[in-house]
């Protein structure tokens, strides 16, 4: 069994180093994110969200469904970890 898990670890492993290769490198100034979408939020966040905060406005009016969905995973994943590690009283 061990040996399956060890198998499936090198193998995942292997597809996530080989999806890497197409990443752009490090502080690129020429990658999308860097001349698309960063340039776009720090022009148009305050006129469009009307909140000073470049980084509010991204998470809370640009990315709110995200964030709160986020926030309910990880309350339940917290709650299923106190379920599971609860004491029973016995």
């Amino acid at each position: 069994m061990k040996a399956i898990a060890l198998l499936c670890s090198l193998i995942t492993g292997a597809v996530l180093l080989y999806g890497v290769q197409d990443f752009a490198p490090w502080s690129d100034p020429a990658s999308p994110a860097s001349t698309h979408v960063s340039s776009h939020y720090i022009r148009n966040s305050v006129p469009e969200t009307h909140v000073p905060n470049i980084v509010t406005a991204v998470l809370g009016d640009y990315r709110g469904y995200d964030t709160m969905f986020e926030t309910v995973v990880i309350f339940c994943a917290g709650m299923a970890v106190i379920c599971v590690l609860r004491r029973s009283k016995s």
